[in-house]
């Protein structure tokens, strides 16, 4: 039989400095991941160039951007049971940090600012981002 043959999921925890586990996180963030996908996609990466001569097919979703919001729902699933309305905070409440941390990064790049008069957000520059 392939070892290779079984693509079902199971999860693995790993123990690493709390400094460590921000800047993983901040990176992850950046790339628009989830902190599993992130160090799913890292170790698939740093192993290139170390695996033996027998190669492992890659991680079906081992590419930025890849089903995040699958990802946080059965990592959520994983450790216990959810309502559709807990679900829902848990999954709203990490794009609405996602959502304030790239609204305050675009505000401090000077690309856009909120215009209470236009009611909202909007481009500095009047559309060109300039």
């Amino acid at each position: 039989m392939d070892d290779h043959a079984d693509t079902s999921r199971t999860s693995i925890k790993a123990y690493l400095p709390a400094y460590q586990k921000e800047r993983w996180k901040a990176h992850a963030d950046a790339l628009e991941m989830n902190q599993s996908e992130f160090v799913r996609t890292m170790v698939q990466a740093g192993r290139k160039g170390f695996e033996p001569a027998h190669e492992e097919p890659a991680s079906s979703d081992a590419t930025p951007r890849g089903n995040a919001l699958e990802t946080q729902v059965l990592e959520l699933l994983e450790s216990d049971t959810f309502s559709w309305d807990e679900l829902l905070e848990a999954v709203s409440e990490e794009i609405e940090t996602r959502l304030e941390e790239t609204l305050d990064e675009l505000q401090n790049a000077n690309r856009i600012h909120y215009s209470g008069r236009d009611g909202g957000y909007i481009l500095v520059g009047g559309g060109d981002g300039q």
